[in-house]
């Protein structure tokens, strides 16, 4: 799955992504991660109803014991989501369907759909509740700001590709697009070339900057006016297709440009074109869909929507098409919505030549290989859009328009989700087909397909990535009773400890009974965002319980506290606590915090 090599050029790009991956390696691992201060929950200072830990003797085994080691777990059968908008004639998403009104098919087969939700773009919704510690002038509980992100929109300009001309159009059209972005948008600035890149943030100053700086980054410039005209299409049929065609266009091409009167020496100065040509047509498109690849890991990172808006002319991919699978394959995992616009606008051929273009096609057969080029070209960004639910905006040289419709967030969308029955570990694609039962002509926009594994999910390993799914979401899932308090303490006007405070309701909880102790495990997981949605800091601890009697008595009727600790500066973050059982049941939840 991960990429072979990385353009040097590009490293320095998603630092920031190997710091933070290396912090959530740390989390799901057992291993300590820095800047986090998190202890038992039985070491802590609690409250009467909190957990009481025994003194480990071989006589006299601990009733709990909290530590980061990993537990096996029981995975439920894992479900395939469906984010769909539905979108009447005027293009307006309607959101009072319901879930009988839609059918759901996997190659093919009605499937049942287990999971059916219906939302609403909005402001995040977090939840403030604050510990009962009293405040002092530098004790606070957590008081929810109104900003904190949900959606996030990454704005991917393939400069390796764009001209001059089509880039400053789409540029303008891109500024006007961040005024409608929300308080709750963040957005983030990134190229295929790896250069000129914004991170997520909101600040429209640094948008406006990052936009002036982009330029185009071609591979190789071929100049103003080559000889012969050379496409990556070309040679592609030239060289991997044997297309004769193809070859004496160019032949012909370079008799005339470089008056050569004689077929058979005008070949070789065409073949070598051909062939320079496809090593760096391979090489931007290899480079464009690594950054892709690259850019839906980043947005994967980052609590909330996920939408990335990619504006290109297009290209083409003949031995690269994997590699456009496995983006695809990455974003549906990961819910990124790809949607795509053509930067050329309104793209017409001219075969006598077209002064905004350039020189035209000199005969009628170079004429036709443009006009397949140019259809070729778009494939790609409708492959990318139609594989994750996304919307390909071409055809039109209304790029404002064209903005509005790909960048900004549905305001219902309906999240379906099927568990695929006998499903083989075979690794093969499975087409998904999503329609209405109601009548109307509604438009529908969908994922088209998933993956199969390809061999058995290891249970833990599965256990782990739930919970990091559940972590770098902003769903509030409510399978266990759990409430969310936070706290924060200053001891100086530059630092502040953040208390993590989660408090569990057990009566749910399945109990194996064994040697006359009430065994079972919870798993407890804290994540810290900033205000532009970047991982700051988290903790797992696993709780083992081995419950007395009485113990468990008092448990049911008190609950069980757990806190974790971590020092952060003074600033606005998003917390999520996740609390997952052995029998794979999760309680997720947010909380703004605002440190002063």
């Amino acid at each position: 799955m991960a990429p072979a090599s990385r353009n040097a050029r590009r490293a320095p790009v998603f630092a920031h992504l190997t710091a933070c991956l290396t912090l959530i390696l740390c989390l799901f691992t057992g291993k300590p991660a820095p800047a986090v201060s998190s202890e038992a929950a039985a070491q802590q200072p609690s409250p009467p109803s909190a957990t009481s830990v025994s003194v480990p003797t071989s006589q006299n085994p601990p009733e709990i014991t909290s530590h980061e080691a990993a537990s096996t777990f029981k995975v439920n059968v894992r479900l395939v989501q469906v984010r769909v908008v539905v979108r009447d004639a005027k293009g307006k998403p309607i959101g009072t369907l319901h879930k009988e009104d839609f059918r759901l098919f996997d190659d093919g087969k009605a499937q049942v759909i287990a999971n059916f939700d219906v939302e609403k773009s909005g402001a995040l919704q977090a939840n403030g509740q604050a510990a009962s510690r009293p405040a002092s002038s530098n004790t606070g509980t957590s008081a929810p700001p109104s900003d904190l992100p949900q959606r996030y929109v990454a704005y991917v300009f393939d400069d390796v590709h764009l001209e001059y001309d089509d880039l400053v159009h789409v540029r303008d059209a891109a500024e006007k697009n961040f005024a409608a972005l929300q308080p709750t948008d963040r957005a983030a600035i990134f190229t295929t070339s790896g250069q000129d890149n914004l991170d997520f943030t909101d600040d429209r100053i640094k948008l406006h900057e990052a936009l002036q700086h982009l330029m185009p980054h071609p591979i190789a410039d071929p100049g103003a006016n080559p000889c012969p005209r050379m496409t990556y299409y070309l040679a592609d049929q030239i060289i991997n297709n044997k297309d004769p065609q193809a070859l004496a266009a160019v032949i012909a091409d370079v008799m005339k440009c470089m008056s050569i009167s004689k077929p058979e020496q005008a070949s070789p100065v065409a073949n070598a074109a051909a062939s320079q040509a496809l090593t760096t047509g391979n090489a931007e498109t290899r480079l464009a869909l690594t950054s892709l690849k690259d850019i839906v890991r980043r947005l994967s990172t980052t609590p909330g929507q996920h939408t990335l808006v990619l504006v290109s002319p297009g290209f083409i991919t003949p031995q690269q098409q994997p590699d456009v699978d496995d983006v695809i394959e990455r974003a549906a995992h990961v819910n990124v919505t790809i949607n795509a616009l053509d930067a050329r606008g309104l793209f017409v051929v001219m075969p006598f030549g077209d002064e905004t273009k350039g020189p035209g096609a000199s005969s009628p057969l170079e004429a036709q290989y443009e006009m397949n080029n140019a259809s070729a070209d778009a494939d790609v960004m409708a492959e990318l859009a139609d594989g994750t639910g996304g919307s390909f905006f071409h055809n039109s040289n209304d790029f404002d328009e064209g903005f509005r419709t790909i960048a900004s967030a549905p305001e219902y969308y309906y999240v379906l989700a099927f568990s695929p029955q006998n499903l083989k570990l075979n690794g093969r694609f499975h087409k998904l087909k999503v329609t209405l039962s109601t009548g109307e002509k509604f438009s529908i926009q969908a994922r088209r397909g998933y993956f199969a594994p390809n061999h058995a999910a290891d249970r833990e390993q599965e256990a782990k990535q739930e919970i990091e799914e559940a972590l770098f979401s902003q769903e509030e899932m409510r399978d266990l009773p759990v409430d969310l308090h936070t706290q924060y303490f200053k001891p100086s006007d530059s630092e502040a400890t953040l208390t993590v405070l989660a408090h569990i309701d057990v009566r749910p909880l399945h109990f194996r009974k064994t040697e006359g102790r009430n065994n079972g495990n919870l798993t407890i997981v804290s994540g810290v965002f900033d205000r532009s949605g970047n991982f700051v800091t988290g903790s797992q601890k696993t709780l083992e319980m081995h419950l007395k009697d009485e113990t468990l008595a008092n448990k049911l009727n008190s609950g069980l506290d757990v806190r974790s600790h971590f020092d952060v500066k003074p600033g606005r973050y998003l917390v999520r606590l996740v609390v997952r059982d052995e029998e794979g049941q999760i309680a997720a939840q947010n909380s703004a915090v605002q440190i002063p």
